[in-house]
């Protein structure tokens, strides 16, 4: 049979009573120290709850039956007819995850049987990444899921789960990004593509014509005195000619 050093707290064994006291019973698990279970221990008519008077109640000597590991001391192993808790409340701790299964969903979230010795509550906050609008969208009673334990309060008997701190955080969404202005510059800076000689004279004689007709409108039209004086001057000097040649 295994070493008492190799038993572990939790464990399963079927085990004989050879003694019974007043305090409990002395059983034999094959141990190579004594294994005692404490009337506070035995469970009578599978009813934990049902008070015993007396260890004969309940167990006898030579009876076969199954017992649990409470605890592994240096001289003795104590025993339990209690199936113990898959999670006691010294092992919760934060960060560590679990299995369950919903057992009940409420407005505000989900519950969750994982073993405890009270269910665990996960916020509909906790239910996913994406915005929730009741816990229905996200599980389901009977649903088996992992989450992950955030907050532990013996005190209180509560023990605050997520599910989305197992998942990864969603990618966020892609934006086109728009050219800066250094890339603009260097847009507007890319050389002009080399121009045929037909090319280069039509822009040539284009600017030329863009120039005349922009000079000819800086020059204000002149006065209607100023163009009837100069024609009166031509007329006289073309007189003062023709007598000249008479």
């Amino acid at each position: 049979m295994e070493q008492s050093k190799e038993i572990k707290a939790k464990e399963r064994y079927t085990g004989t009573v050879l003694k019974t006291t007043l305090q409990g019973a002395l059983v034999d698990i094959g141990s190579e120290i004594p294994a005692f279970i404490h009337i506070s221990q035995a469970v009578k008519d599978g009813d934990a709850k049902k008070p015993i008077n007396s260890i004969e109640e309940v167990l006898e000597k030579g009876q076969k039956i199954d017992f649990w590991v409470k605890r592994v001391r240096k001289d003795r192993i104590e025993l339990t007819m209690k199936e113990p808790l898959g999670l006691e409340w010294r092992e919760l701790k934060p960060g560590m995850t679990v299995k369950g299964n919903v057992i009940r969903l409420e407005t505000f979230g989900a519950f969750v049987e994982i073993g405890a010795e009270r269910p665990g509550l996960i916020h509909i906050s906790e239910l996913s990444h994406s915005y929730v609008r009741t816990p229905g969208e996200v599980v389901r009673e009977g649903d088996e899921i992992e989450a992950q334990v955030l907050e532990v309060n013996r005190r209180k008997k509560q023990i605050k789960l997520s599910v989305k701190a197992l998942q990864q955080l969603p990618e966020p969404p892609q934006i086109e990004q728009t050219k800066s202005g250094k890339d603009k510059q260097e847009e507007e800076q890319q050389p002009e593509p080399d121009l045929t000689a037909m090319e280069i004279a039509m822009r040539q004689a284009m600017e030329k014509s863009e120039s005349d007709e922009a000079n000819a409108a800086k020059q204000k039209p002149r006065k209607k005195k100023d163009f009837d004086s100069e024609q009166d001057n031509i007329l006289s000097r073309t007189l003062e000619k023709k007598v000249g040649q008479d």
